[in-house]
């Protein structure tokens, strides 16, 4: 069912001590499509799972994409400028071989964002002399980057909860306490979509505490968190005593006691785990939509499947609004056209909806979880058998 390419070498002397994998899993659908992610945890069992998981979310796109993951233990965090361009040189000088909008198109994830993607891209414009191809996606409007791309998995996930808000629950998101954790691209976009829809965010975090807004995060909170993370590559502490919100260190959002409605997990796997679902059921949690890949552990996942009342959509749904627009991004590459940002939108918005409808049609009167997952596992089977790659 698979195929796995995991070469390891080392580079100049300032990252050789960093391990780079590049894992691939399934081209049933199209090209191996998946990010790449800079984090002190990567491994090749993390990229295994990711990339397992990915497949099935591209599948539910409905755009013809398999699904790969690939990274390295390289920890972005405290390094300079320099440092980052230099390893995102290094690493590419070894990947772009692998590369081909047909074979393999390699996204940003955790610790790979617009200018890791840059830097990349133009390394491999500089080692294969070839220009304009859909071998990265996540790049700059200036080289062949799409309208939307940033925003689209927090924008995506939102636009799939406002459905299931509506549908299952019969209610408007205006009003409704999100907490979301992280505080990077997708939870930022989710917290500005959110806010745009009269939803009171009440909680963002990073790896060493929580903010917490009582009465929902405001404008000038939301401006204030953007500069902190993409301007100044701060920590959220920075921002104590600035904000409308309490920070508290060592917290996550599913660990303090904050009121909330729906529950947005988007910043890594296995944030949310057992005790901390337990005490979203405590505070009255009406949705648990994952804008992370696998954010929810196994324990945690049955702590929510207790309650039967509680929406629970996973991330190879919530989240696919990401990677659908990376899609998209490859096509507009392939014709050499760029689309106007309201054209993409649209074209995202009807993805998530179409994705809704594949839960709804393949949960077989059960939940929403059970039929994102018999969806997309039908699609890969089906296409594999249909190829003759199994019996």
């Amino acid at each position: 069912m698979s195929q796995c390419r995991v070469p390891r070498f080392s580079v100049e002397t300032l990252i050789q001590q960093y391990t780079h994998l590049q894992l691939v899993h399934n081209s049933v659908l199209g090209p191996y499509k998946g990010g790449l992610r800079f984090h002190p945890t990567v491994d090749e069992g993390v990229l295994k799972f990711l990339g397992f998981e990915q497949i099935f979310k591209n599948a539910l796109t409905g755009l013809p994409m398999g699904g790969g993951k690939g990274g390295s233990d390289f920890d972005p965090k405290g390094k300079s400028e320099a440092e980052v361009r230099r390893f995102c040189q290094s690493f590419m000088t070894e990947l772009f071989r692998y590369l081909h909008p047909s074979t393999d198109v390699p996204a940003g994830d955790i610790g790979v964002g617009g200018r890791e993607i840059g830097y990349m891209y133009g390394t491999y414009k500089r080692l294969s002399n070839r220009h304009g191809e859909a071998i990265l996606t996540g790049k700059s409007l200036l080289f062949g980057g799409s309208p939307f791309r940033p925003e689209a998995t927090g924008y995506g996930l939102v636009y799939i909860t406002k459905l299931a808000v509506e549908k299952k629950l019969n209610r408007s998101l205006e009003g409704m306490r999100c907490a979301i954790s992280g505080s990077g691209n997708v939870a930022q976009y989710a917290a500005e979509k959110l806010l745009s829809y009269g939803a009171k965010v009440v909680t963002v975090s990073d790896s060493n505490g929580v903010l917490v807004f009582d009465e929902g995060m405001t404008k000038e909170d939301f401006d204030m968190i953007l500069e902190c993370k993409n301007v100044n590559r701060e920590r959220l502490s920075s921002l104590k005593g600035k904000v409308s919100g309490k920070y508290t260190a060592g917290e996550t959002p599913w660990s303090v006691n904050v009121p909330v409605d729906i529950a947005l997990p988007c910043a890594t796997q296995n944030e949310l785990d057992e005790d901390g679902a337990a005490m979203l059921l405590k505070k009255g949690v009406l949705a648990v939509c994952e804008g992370a890949n696998l954010p929810t552990t196994l324990k945690g996942q049955e702590t929510i499947r207790s309650n039967p009342d509680i929406i629970y959509m996973p991330g190879k749904a919530a989240n696919a609004g990401g990677v659908s627009v990376s899609g998209l991004e490859m096509s507009q590459n392939a014709q050499r056209l760029t689309w106007e940002p309201h054209e993409v939108d649209e074209k995202l918005h009807k993805t998530m909806s179409n994705i809704y409808a594949l839960m709804e049609k393949h949960s077989n009167g059960g939940n929403l979880e059970d039929g994102a997952n018999r969806a997309g596992f039908v699609k890969v089977a089906t296409a594999m058998k249909e190829l003759g790659w199994i019996l």
